[in-house]
């Protein structure tokens, strides 16, 4: 069973679903790391200043925001530390949107949420309630110090949370500068069979475990055949998680009844994005 990343619960209205954070995904890129050929001790990475060439001491570096070309302002460590999001261990819905709404370009990183605790009637209500509508909840939520837009939907008997790209984040599709060959293309009859019957002939199931990275495969073939061969290192790595507790729960009936009374919550407002990375 995967390791849960991160704890918290699911909040909406008074109601709240503790849950565990488990990554969906894994990175299976090949790292190429540097390595001293003479000693195979791993190589780092120097401070220089770009003008002149010349080392630089940690202490003298300082973070800045390309305000104009070449012009930058300097944001001090400590006000970083002041405008970062604070991180309340939930996931926060504040709307129920229609799942195909969203478009694809804005998903980001998939996440399976598991109840916690006392949690799975509730978190199986939120899971039906959203199968039965329809509906995607949408949430913000705080990871890594980094506030996150999210979607949570349904997926067989389990709840997945996706993280979402910023709307400032994403293009539209007026970049392309599509032309009236694509826009009002005038596709032949025949053309558009014959096209539908290929893609009828090519057609099949989805089956993943006949898919593979062939570079990958390939470096990996390379590596075991120098292993055997005796060519190997060993690099040692440590990782550092913490452990958040998870939060209690009380009478669902009696949380849905008092959410349903109550006055609907002023929308919160959206973080500020900056217009301009540091390069």
């Amino acid at each position: 069973m995967a390791r849960a990343i991160w704890k918290g619960a699911i909040s909406f209205g008074l109601v709240h679903i503790p849950v565990s954070l488990t990554t969906a995904v894994s990175s299976e890129r090949i790292d190429f790391d540097w390595l001293d050929k003479r000693s195979m001790d791993p190589v780092g990475y120097k401070r220089i200043n770009k003008v002149t060439g010349k080392d630089i001491d940690k202490d003298n570096i300082v973070k800045g925001v390309e305000y104009e070309k070449g012009r930058y302002v300097v944001i001090s460590e400590d006000e970083i530390r002041k405008a970062r999001p604070e991180a309340t261990q939930t996931i926060d819905i504040f709307s129920f949107v229609t799942a195909g709404e969203i478009p694809l370009q804005a998903f980001e990183t998939p996440y399976y949420l598991a109840p916690d605790k006392r949690g799975g009637k509730v978190y199986a209500l939120l899971r039906q309630t959203l199968d039965s509508t329809g509906k995607v909840a949408l949430a913000r939520v705080v990871l890594h110090t980094q506030q996150h837009l999210a979607l949570i939907r349904p997926l067989e008997d389990a709840l997945v949370m996706i993280t979402l790209r910023w709307p400032s984040q994403v293009r539209g599709l007026e970049g392309l500068e599509l032309d009236s060959s694509v826009t009002d293309a005038k596709i032949d009859k025949r053309e558009l069979q014959m096209a539908k019957r290929l893609v009828e002939d090519m057609s099949g199931t989805w089956t993943p475990e006949e898919y593979q990275d062939d570079f990958k495969q390939t470096i990996m073939d390379l590596v075991e055949e120098k292993a055997s061969k005796g060519k190997i290192a060993t690099v040692t790595s440590v990782d550092e998680e913490g452990e958040h507790k998870g939060a209690d729960i009380i009478d669902l009936t009696d949380l849905l009844k008092r959410s349903l009374a109550g006055k609907k919550p002023a929308p919160k407002k959206e973080v500020k994005r900056s217009a301009k990375k540091a390069s």
